[in-house]
């Protein structure tokens, strides 16, 4: 394989990366702009779309499944917020660069996709903890404003909007259970958002695609490294 046609590769790779990553950010951005200036916060502004699907709009302000750190240190919910923030923003950054590695390196068409998924998806949800909070008044009780005068927070202090809903099983236990008879059995309750699928999907491609993923991974790195003694003369071609 050539220099050139190397070259090549390297820049459909980093295309096609782009292109997914911008996609997704832009389905998830007017999703949640579009849940936020539409629908009124919690339970009763829900809309069922089927039995098994609803968009239910809800702002997560914490971490995954709603903690804080606040729930476990002494410390406010503000600053909480603040340190979340900036820790994701941290954890994006070092996405960015595994992804950019992962180009460089040539890895697997599988690996390079796994890895824009995850990327996509924090950088979607990084965008609501930023800034929303100076973006949006409160949804609470009304519909929310777009570029309001009276923002609901602050730089860094803007909270996740997540939307959909699948409570695949929403019913009671039976009477004659023991313990749980009469009360509530549902199945699947967290409610997310496009970025949260698109890291899962991401995950989940890296844990069940695992070998075909990271295949090419020593093969291409080895490729990489005789080219660039190519280019310094130190081999023949």
């Amino acid at each position: 394989m050539s220099i050139f046609a190397t070259s090549i590769d390297l820049k459909m790779n980093v295309k096609k990366s782009i292109l997914l990553i911008v996609a997704i950010l832009l389905i998830d951005q007017i999703s949640k702009i579009y849940i936020k200036t539409h629908f009124v916060l919690g339970i009763s502004g829900a809309v069922e779309v089927f039995d098994w699907f609803k968009i239910l709009f809800i702002e997560n302000p914490g971490a995954a499944w709603g903690a804080k750190l606040s729930d476990f240190l002494p410390i406010s919910e503000s600053t909480s917020k603040l340190i979340l923030t900036v820790f994701r923003l941290i954890a994006v950054t070092g996405i960015a660069y595994w992804l950019y590695d992962t180009i460089r390196q040539k890895s697997s068409n599988t690996l390079i996709i796994a890895v824009s998924l995850i990327f996509a998806g924090a950088l979607g949800n990084i965008i609501d903890s930023v800034f929303y909070g100076v973006l949006f008044d409160h949804s609470s009780g009304q519909v929310a404003t777009l570029f309001s005068d009276d923002p609901y927070g602050s730089l860094f202090h803007g909270k996740v909007v997540d939307m959909l809903y699948f409570p695949l099983i929403d019913t009671t236990w039976p009477e004659w259970v023991p313990y749980f008879g009469g009360k509530d059995l549902s199945f699947f309750d967290p409610v997310f958002n496009v970025a949260d699928t698109a890291i899962s999907t991401g995950v989940g491609i890296l844990l069940f695609f695992n070998k075909k993923a990271f295949s090419k991974k020593e093969e291409a790195s080895n490729e990489a490294e005789v080219l660039e003694n190519q280019e310094l003369g130190l081999v023949n071609e």
